[in-house]
């Protein structure tokens, strides 16, 4: 049989034949698929100069194979480092139910009151801090904290505290 006289003949001729060798290796349709379209694609890139080799399908090949070898190394190590690790994850019991209420509540509050009541409560700003972040005066804050957690204690079925 003759060489090939260009790269898309080469290609129509051996891309299946090479990926099926490469299936048998890997045991994977698509991981054979994507090495020898790889090597494909090397070849093409250099295509000058493997075109003039005595067997370019050899060359082809042996790209195939090694990108196919370098890949199942590459599971194996990964593999490896899996198996020395911790076998059991760390339980981490997820929000509560009166914690998801809470934030059920505070996505019903405008955004501004909700911000204020979330950097007072749980980033522990003061008044002056919260309002200097705003950019509002300090009876503003104290205004929204007053609307919000009056709004979060009817939604929460609460009675309001008093202020801090």
């Amino acid at each position: 049989m003759a060489p090939p006289a260009n790269f898309d003949q080469l290609y129509a001729a051996h891309y299946g034949d090479l990926t099926v060798q490469l299936y048998m290796y890997f045991g994977d349709r698509q991981e054979a698929h994507d090495v020898v379209q790889e090597a494909f694609c090397r070849a093409y890139a250099r295509w000058r100069t493997v075109s003039r080799y005595e067997d370019p399908v050899g060359w082809i090949r042996r790209v195939a194979w090694n990108l196919a070898l370098s890949k199942w190394r590459r599971t194996r190590t990964a593999l490896s480092f899996l198996s020395r690790q911790r076998r059991t994850e760390v339980r981490i019991e997820g929000p509560g139910p009166e914690r998801v209420a809470v934030i059920a509540a505070l996505a019903t509050l405008p955004e501004q009151q909700r911000r204020v009541v979330v950097l007072r409560y749980m980033a522990d700003l003061t008044v002056p801090e919260i309002a200097a972040r705003e950019g509002v005066a300090e009876g503003t804050v104290k205004s929204w904290l007053h609307r919000s957690r009056t709004a979060l204690a009817a939604h929460l079925g609460t009675a309001e505290e008093t202020p801090s």
